[in-house]
């Protein structure tokens, strides 16, 4: 258990390097073209997760993210014990790749984000379109094509950040972390907490709707 906990805080710690360093670089060298910047923020977070879930994968199931460990757990794969140890780990782990990635952009290691647009209605619909999506495909290759897992995973993450309105955070780790971030990739904090409910939420909604859809059994 102990390796596979450090598999999650890792994997999750190299999400966030992905994710918020992308997003530095990215907004650094758009010349102010958010459009670019996006598309570099996507591409690079989803060639880190096809990375981190094929190499670590094997290891801890390559969660690295509450909402897919709440969906495993309620399919019986996991233990409860397990799967709140999964959860605090992915967050601290989470937690210090943003941490990480202000130490390698120098940047102030300690950061509140002030990034307001990522609230309302819309927003949070998104979410649950995006965690939905992301728990069907996780499954969906879990049950059709396992060793695509990676790719297909890689595939609709980078895809989502483009086609729903929230850019597809579908992650309380990487939710959390985020509000630490005042860079691209942030989300002010007060706003953390609709998005984090959102994403469990649909986690228990998907459970019984995949489980018939795809015949699996939990």
């Amino acid at each position: 258990m102990t390796q596979k906990l450090w598999a999650e805080g890792l994997g999750t710690a190299l999400l966030l390097i992905g994710v918020v360093g992308s997003g530095i670089m990215g907004e650094a060298l758009a010349g102010g073209n958010i459009a670019i910047a996006l598309l570099a923020n996507a591409i690079a977070t989803g060639c880190m997760l096809y990375v981190i879930i094929t190499v670590l994968g094997p290891i801890s199931g390559a969660h690295f993210n509450p909402a897919v460990t709440l969906a495993f757990w309620l399919r019986g794969d996991i233990a409860t014990r397990p799967a709140l140890g999964y959860g605090a780990v992915q967050v601290a782990g989470g937690i210090l790749g943003v941490w990480a990635t202000h130490l390698m952009f120098d940047l102030p290691v300690l950061q509140s984000s002030t990034t307001l647009h990522r609230t309302g209605l819309a927003q949070w619909w998104s979410e649950g379109v995006a965690t939905f999506g992301l728990l069907f495909v996780i499954f969906g290759g879990l049950r059709s094509r396992p060793e695509a897992v990676p790719t297909l995973v890689a595939l609709y993450i980078t895809g989502a950040y483009w086609f729903t309105a929230s850019t597809s955070f579908a992650n309380p780790a990487v939710t959390i972390a985020r509000g630490f971030s005042d860079t691209f990739a942030g989300i002010y904090p007060g706003h953390v907490a609709a998005f984090v409910g959102v994403q469990l939420l649909t986690a228990l909604i998907a459970h019984p709707i995949l489980r018939k859809l795809l015949l699996i059994k939990g």
